[in-house]
């Protein structure tokens, strides 16, 4: 078990001991690891990986759990999942619990499930990978959370400086049915559809469909960016005319730009253009009720 001290209010660190003490009662053996940071998530995991262990649990949020299925993927190991972030997407899209006993009693059933992944220019993701306007939002609030505020208020703060500027970027995507060039704030790359309309809106009915989903918005000016929100929001991306939404198994992003910044589960990288994307169907073996 490795445990990201980072992760939503830092409640890792604090629960080592009740872990430890479940692994006790129900007379397992397992090491609990605490570390921070992605790079250190993923030299332990490939550690215990090359170590032997017959399966590998994710203590954190969606970053933590993506860290991790990058090593596991396309391997026999199962990847367990404690949900201790913030928002806890991919746990809730395979039906993990939220409650950390009930997620632990889980893990130790050792029931799986293949799931999903996707992959670009070789990175993989497990729920999306967002280019334009939310790398820039995250790496700004993670600016402004190093000077002493609040998530959600670095969040709103960093969201309000991007769109004060013009966000905008030249894409064109190639499928094996669609060729569209577009002016576009943003491009989200998901595995597998989303949900994009109401209460459910972000969430994920399937991680088995071996299809990316791909919605790009086709606005030009920063009020048409929030008016487009709304009626996504109010009516779901496949009913609003100004955003497309492509459904492949593969895609070609190209740019005016030689690299672009991608948002992988949350963790900002850059990466050469053009971006290579495709689904790996069934590649990660989950832990699951």
């Amino acid at each position: 078990m490795i445990l990201n001290a980072a992760s939503g209010t830092g409640a890792a660190r604090r629960r080592v001991s009740d872990i430890a003490q479940r692994l006790a009662r129900a007379g397992r053996d397992g090491t609990i690891s605490t570390v921070r940071g992605g790079r250190a998530l993923r030299k332990a995991a490939q550690s215990a990986l090359e170590a032997g262990c017959d399966a590998l649990v994710a203590g954190g949020g969606d970053g933590t759990v993506s860290a991790l299925a990058s090593v596991t993927v396309g391997s026999a190991v199962p990847l367990g999942v404690l949900p201790l972030g913030t928002l806890n997407h991919f746990a809730k899209d395979v039906g993990i619990p939220l409650d950390l006993e009930e997620a632990l009693d889980v893990i130790l059933a050792g029931r799986t499930r293949s799931v999903d992944v996707g992959e670009v220019n070789g990175r993989i993701f497990i729920n999306n990978a967002s280019l334009g306007v939310y790398p820039r939002i995250v790496q700004l609030r993670e600016r402004y959370r190093e000077k002493g505020l609040g998530k959600w208020f670095a969040a709103l703060w960093a969201a309000l400086a991007v769109l004060r500027r013009r966000p905008f970027m030249t894409v064109r995507i190639r499928t094996a049915e669609e060729d569209v060039v577009r002016r576009t704030p943003t491009v989200l790359v998901g595995n597998n559809p989303y949900e994009t309309a109401g209460l459910s809106m972000g969430s994920r009915s399937f991680l088995n469909q071996g299809v990316l989903a791909l919605y790009v918005m086709n606005a030009d000016a920063r009020v048409s960016l929030l008016r487009l929100g709304w009626q996504v929001w109010r009516m779901g991306a496949e009913r609003v005319r100004e955003v497309d939404c492509l459904l492949t198994d593969e895609a070609l992003i190209q740019a005016t730009r030689p690299a672009l910044r991608a948002a992988l589960d949350g963790e900002v990288v850059k990466l050469e253009t053009p971006l290579g994307c495709r689904s790996r169907p069934a590649a990660l073996r989950v832990l699951v009720p």
